[in-house]
C-alpha cells in the first residue's frame, strides 16, 4: 500500500508538507500541490479511512435501518427502490451506506449502539417497527435521522401523500361506476389510519354506503392472507364489484383468490392496489394501481439528512415532506352501466 512517506520521497519534500498538500493547507504553494497529487495519483494512493476519520470526525457513512421481519424489508419492491434513491443521492456527495438490521449475537446491539459502533454520521430509518423501542432510542437520540413512511416530530420525514392517492382510487373507481367497495387494509401503523381516515371520509362524500363486511384487515406485502380475506368477501350473499387492497402484492393474492372461484378480472371482480410495483403493469390484466415515486422519495430523504449531519436549519413546514402520487389506472377496474 502506497504512503505518505512514498510520495514525499518521490517528490524530495518532507511528510508533513505531503500531507498538508493532500489536505489542501493553504501555507502550500500551488505549484507543490499540484506535483503532490500528481504522484499520489500516479501511485495510487488512497488516504486512510480511519486516520481521516479521527482527524476530520467524519466517516462519510450512513446507516440504513431495516427489519425483514416486517415483510417490508430491504427485499420489499418499494422498499428497495426507495433506498436505490437515497443510496445513489449520497454516494453523489461521497458518503457510503451500510444497512443495520437485527444483530444475532448473543449480546446483540441495539439499533443505537450498533449506530454509533459503526461511527455512522446520519442514519435513515426506512423499514422498521417504529413502535419498537430500539427505534424510539435512535430517534430521541442525538444521531441526525430521517424516517420514511412515518411522522417523528422530533425528526425530518418523508412520505408519500397517502391521502390524496387513496381519495385518487375511490374518486375513480367511484367514476367506473363502482358503489359496492371492498377495502382491505394493512398492519397498524401511521400510514394504515392516514389511509384508513381517508377511505371513510371519501365514502362520506362520495355518498357510498360503508359494508362493515367489506372492510377488512389484512397484513401489508401478505399475498397468502389477502387470497383469504378476498375469498370471504367474494363468499358473501351481496359481494363488493370492486375491492381495494392495501398494496400490489396483496392485490395479487386477491386476483388469485378470485380466479379461483372461476371469476374473471375485470368483468366479474375488480381490484386495485397501491405501490406500483413493476410486476403490477407486467402480468395482465395490468394492475391498477397508485404509483409512489420511490426515486423521489429516496432521493428527497437524503436531502434532509444531509442538511442534517451538516446541522443547516430547516423550518417546520419543510421538515415533514409528502412526495405526491400518481393513479394507473391499469386493467383491472370494470366500468359498470346501470
Amino acid at each position: 500500500m502506497v504512503s505518505i512517506k512514498d510520495i514525499a520521497r518521490r517528490c524530495g519534500v518532507s511528510s508533513a508538507t505531503v500531507s498538508k498538500a493532500l489536505n489542501d493547507c493553504s501555507d502550500i504553494s500551488a505549484r507543490t500541490k499540484k506535483k503532490v497529487r500528481a504522484v499520489a495519483d500516479e501511485l495510487g494512493y488512497f488516504p486512510n479511512s480511519s486516520a481521516k476519520a479521527l482527524k476530520t470526525n467524519k466517516t462519510n457513512t450512513i446507516g440504513v435501518i431495516y427489519n425483514n421481519r416486517l415483510g417490508n424489508g430491504l427485499k420489499h419492491p418499494y422498499f428497495s427502490a426507495v433506498i436505490q434513491g437515497f443510496k445513489e443521492a449520497v454516494e453523489e456527495k461521497g458518503y457510503d451506506i451500510i444497512f443495520i438490521g437485527e444483530i444475532k449475537d448473543e449480546k446483540p446491539l441495539t439499533y443505537y449502539e450498533h449506530c454509533r459502533h459503526r461511527n455512522v454520521e446520519g442514519v435513515l430509518v426506512a423499514c422498521a417497527d417504529f413502535y419498537d423501542s430500539q427505534i424510539g432510542e435512535v430517534l430521541r437520540s442525538d444521531l441526525p435521522s430521517v424516517v420514511i413512511d412515518f411522522f417523528s416530530r422530533r425528526e425530518r420525514s418523508v412520505c408519500s401523500d397517502n391521502r390524496q392517492g387513496m381519495r385518487d382510487i375511490l374518486e375513480y373507481v367511484y367514476e367506473m361506476g363502482h358503489r359496492k367497495i371492498g377495502y382491505i387494509y394493512g398492519d397498524t401503523s401511521l400510514i394504515t389510519t392516514v389511509r384508513l381516515d381517508t377511505f371513510t371520509e371519501t365514502m362520506k362524500q362520495l355518498g357510498v354506503p360503508l359494508v362493515l363486511d367489506y372492510i377488512k384487515q389484512g397484513k401489508y406485502s401478505e399475498a397468502e392472507r389477502s387470497e383469504e380475506l378476498v375469498s370471504e368477501m367474494l363468499s358473501l350473499y351481496e359481494p363488493p364489484t370492486c375491492i381495494l387492497m392495501p398494496d400490489d402484492i396483496s392485490a395479487f393474492g386477491g386476483i388469485k383468490a378470485a380466479r379461483k372461484l372461476g371469476l374473471r378480472i375485470p368483468e366479474d371482480i375488480s381490484f386495485v392496489g397501491f405501490d406500483g410495483v413493476m410486476m403490477g403493469q407486467i402480468i395482465e390484466p395490468k394492475l391498477t394501481t397508485v404509483l409512489q415515486n420511490t426515486t423521489e422519495l429516496g432521493r428527497r430523504a437524503a436531502d434532509l439528512l444531509l442538511s442534517r449531519i451538516k446541522g443547516e436549519e430547516i423550518s417546520e413546514l419543510k421538515k415533514h415532506t409528502l412526495i405526491e402520487t400518481s393513479l394507473i389506472k391499469g386493467q383491472t377496474v370494470a366500468r359498470l352501466t346501470t
